[in-house]
């Protein structure tokens, strides 16, 4: 048989956006609005299965990402001004 179908799904899932499937759960869990940093801590832990801290990672290298913004233009745009205003207020 032909390798042409021998491809995973996670590469057909990737292949449209060129973005991981936790990359897109991470854009995607950024585009919501959060009552309390609490809140969005522990959904982190349950719904991405990740400490707080490695979801910050990854949405910082995402918000460098060109395919990142091709795939969530409004929210990776809306991050980047929000964490240029936060390190003006640091420098």
């Amino acid at each position: 048989m032909s390798g042409e179908h021998e491809d995973t799904g996670e590469a057909r899932e990737a292949a449209p956006t060129g973005l991981s499937e936790t990359d897109r759960a991470v854009l995607a869990f950024a585009a919501r609005g959060w009552p309390s940093a609490g809140a969005k801590e522990r959904a982190i832990r349950e719904r991405l299965g990740m400490s707080p801290v490695r979801y910050y990672q990854l949405l910082n290298a995402l918000l460098d990402d060109p395919r990142a913004a091709r795939t969530d233009p409004v929210t990776v745009n809306r991050l980047r001004r929000a964490r240029e205003e936060r390190r003006e207020r640091t420098r």
